[in-house]
C-alpha cells in the first residue's frame, strides 16, 4: 500500500526551501499525525542533531513511521558534495552522507542523495563529473549493504544539476554500475521540468523508484498547479509501488494549510 508522508525541515539555512513544516520537531509531527499522514521525511542538520531516544519517543507517540531522510545540510551547511575536485572534500561528502545513512537505518529508513550529488563545475566534463559521483555512490551502496537499507538518489531539474535529470538516465547509470541497494526517487516537479510524460518515465522505470515526492508543476501542494495526477497516480499503482509519497512542497499558503492540501490529494489519489 502507498503510505503518505510529510516533509519537517529542522535546518534554519534552507527554510526558504520546500518543506512543509518547520521548528519544532513534536509539534510538527503531532500536526502530521492528526491530519492522518503515515511518516515523516526529515532534514536535519547532522545524524546526531536529534537524539535517537527522543524520536523514537515521539514517533510511538504520534503513531508515525519515519519514511526517509535528507542530505542536503552537507550542502547548505558545510559546502560538500560528491563531485568535488577535492579529493578531501569528496571524502568529507562522503562521511557525512554515511553519517546520514546510519541515523536512517536506526528506523529502518533511507537517506536521500539530492543536492550533494553537485555539478559539473566549470573546466569539468560531464562525464568525469558523473564518474566521480559513481565512485563515491560505489562506497555508499556498500554502506546501504551493511546497514541493510536503501539510498536513494533523486534526478534533479537542470537549474539545480548538470548530471542527470530524467529518470532514464540515472536508471541507465545504476544498471551500468550495478549499484544493488541505490533506487531513484521520482520527484514530481523536477519531472513536470524535465520529462515529455511523467507517467511514461515512471512505468518505463517502475523496477528502480523507492521514493516519491509529492508536489506540483509549481512546486506547491498538489492540487494548486496544473500537474495530470490521474495518470502518475495510474503508473505507480500498476507499477506495484508501495512505498512513501512524500509532500516536498513549498509551505503555501502557510504550513498548516499546505500540510492539509497534501492530504486531501493524498487520499483523493491513493485511497
Amino acid at each position: 500500500m502507498i503510505k503518505s508522508a510529510v516533509t519537517i525541515a529542522l535546518v534554519p539555512q534552507i527554510k526558504t526551501g520546500p518543506w512543509i513544516f518547520w521548528d519544532n520537531l513534536e509539534e510538527s509531527m503531532g500536526k502530521a499525525s492528526a491530519l492522518g499522514f503515515d511518516g515523516i521525511e526529515l532534514f536535519t542538520a547532522s545524524g546526531n542533531a536529534i537524539g535517537t531516544d527522543v524520536l523514537k519517543k515521539l514517533l510511538g507517540k504520534y503513531t508515525l513511521q519515519l519514511a526517509a531522510v535528507g542530505t542536503g545540510a552537507g550542502k547548505v551547511i558545510h559546502g560538500l558534495t560528491l563531485t568535488d575536485t577535492n579529493n578531501a572534500i569528496r571524502e568529507k561528502a562522503i562521511a557525512f552522507i554515511k553519517e546520514m545513512m546510519e541515523f536512517g537505518a536506526l528506523f529502518g529508513a533511507p537517506a536521500i542523495i539530492g543536492s550533494m550529488q553537485g555539478n559539473a563545475v566549470l573546466g569539468e566534463t560531464q562525464d568525469n563529473s558523473i564518474g566521480l559521483l559513481a565512485e563515491a555512490l560505489q562506497v555508499l551502496d556498500q554502506h546501504a549493504t551493511s546497514l541493510g537499507v536503501k539510498l536513494i538518489y533523486e534526478p534533479l531539474n537542470r537549474y539545480e544539476t548538470n548530471l542527470m535529470n530524467r529518470l532514464d538516465d540515472a536508471a541507465a547509470f545504476i544498471e551500468q554500475n550495478k549499484f544493488k541497494n541505490i533506487v531513484l526517487l521520482a520527484d514530481l516537479f523536477h519531472m513536470n521540468i524535465e520529462e515529455a510524460d511523467p507517467a511514461e518515465s515512471i512505468q518505463k522505470n517502475r523496477q528502480h523508484i523507492g521514493h516519491v515526492h509529492f508536489a506540483d508543476s509549481n512546486r506547491k501542494p498538489v492540487g494548486y498547479g496544473h500537474t495530470q495526477m490521474e495518470s502518475i497516480v495510474n503508473a505507480l499503482t500498476e507499477a506495484g509501488y508501495d512505498g512513501y509519497v512524500s509532500a516536498e512542497a513549498f509551505p503555501w499558503p502557510d504550513p498548516d494549510r499546505a500540510a492539509a492540501q497534501t492530504i486531501r490529494s493524498f487520499k483523493q489519489f491513493f485511497k
